[in-house]
């Protein structure tokens, strides 16, 4: 089986990218997000570095009514969108709520810097979130002692692991999370055993040659353009999500393009929540009902300790409804979270 076959059969909605063709994202005059614009907040364009020296961008959402120090809340997600969609829906709500919340965009996506394009890393995805702590930590209007964070799908993982190695972080919540290392490494419901995994590196590997000799980097195949009728419903549940007027936006992999092959290379190799066990913080995780990727939260949440943590079972819910289905994310659940814990 050639190689792109196997990475699409094996994590297709995991690494989460789309080929096609573009379509047109709805603005309002400057607006291009792909949820309407709130009233009630401020919004500003921020850039701030991460320890590898990649700069991000953000966007900063501030209530228009600011007294003293505010807690802060950094949110991304999901694996392969961007701050426009999934993300600032989530930070302008707990804005409007009373926080200071960035969502971003990750390394290597969006508009956020480092070369090449369309990268994933455990390691510094991971980082990225520390990088926004740093950056609300160093905010006038913010309370540093009082400081959270949103991953959202393969973001609910890597903020899962900045949870387990940052202490400033007092707060996460993930939502519809993904274990990106375990599903690449594994594929779905740990189907993949390790002959087909070897197999697996044996062609990202002759794919890295073939990459340094054509000084270009292969990208993988995504959903597809057109459903048959015949794909799983978690595939359709993307597809009309990331390829429809309804979450579509130019700069999202999910949306619009391809992660470099290679990227599955550390995502199969470097296990991201073999501390998660030490987090002593908060955790609330919050799934889908009828969501195909709920086993992820549930096995994670086994791991977790203390009486701070939480799993929440959104009735009904598939993966995809906690993306943008405002009667299905229990954004007053999230918000009762933080108040108890950014306190």
């Amino acid at each position: 089986m050639k190689l792109k076959k196997i990475l699409s059969f094996l994590t297709l909605s995991a690494i989460l990218i789309t080929g096609g063709k573009l379509m047109s994202v709805a603005k309002t005059g400057n607006w291009d997000k792909t949820f309407p614009k709130s009233d009630k907040v401020n919004i500003e364009k921020v850039h701030f570095k991460n320890r590898f020296g990649i700069e991000l961008t953000g966007d900063l959402y501030t209530p228009k009514e600011i007294k003293g120090k505010l807690p802060a809340i950094a949110v991304s997600g999901p694996f392969g969108a961007v701050k426009e969609q999934v993300s600032g829906r989530y930070a302008q709500t707990m804005a409007e709520r009373g926080y200071v919340a960035l969502a971003f965009d990750p390394s290597y996506t969006g508009e956020s810097g480092g070369e090449p394009r369309n990268v994933a890393s455990p390691d510094i995805n991971t980082e990225d979130f520390s990088a926004a702590v740093d950056y609300l930590t160093n905010q006038k209007n913010v309370d540093a002692d009082k400081i959270g964070i949103i991953g959202i799908c393969g973001f609910g993982g890597f903020g899962l692991n900045a949870a387990a190695i940052d202490t400033r972080i007092k707060g996460t919540v993930t939502v519809t999370m993904y274990d990106m290392t375990r599903v690449t490494a594994k594929g779905y419901n740990d189907t993949v055993d390790e002959d087909t995994r070897y197999k697996i590196k044996e062609d990202l590997n002759k794919q890295r040659t073939l990459d340094f000799k054509n000084g270009t980097y292969a990208t993988s195949q995504g959903l597809p353009d057109k459903l048959t009728g015949e794909e799983p419903q978690f595939v359709k549940d993307y597809v009309g999500y990331y390829k429809t007027k309804r979450g579509f936006h130019e700069r999202s992999i999910g949306s619009n393009g391809g992660w470099n092959v290679t990227s599955s290379l550390s995502l199969i190799n470097m296990p991201i929540l073999a501390y998660s066990n030490e987090i002593r913080n908060a955790v609330l995780m919050i799934h889908g009902e009828k969501a195909h990727s709920r086993y992820f939260s549930e096995d994670a949440f086994k791991k977790l300790k203390g009486d701070n943590k939480e799993l929440y079972i959104v009735p009904g819910a598939n993966h995809v409804d906690l993306y943008d289905n405002l009667e299905m994310i229990p954004f007053d659940k999230i918000e009762t979270f933080f108040k108890e814990y950014l306190k």
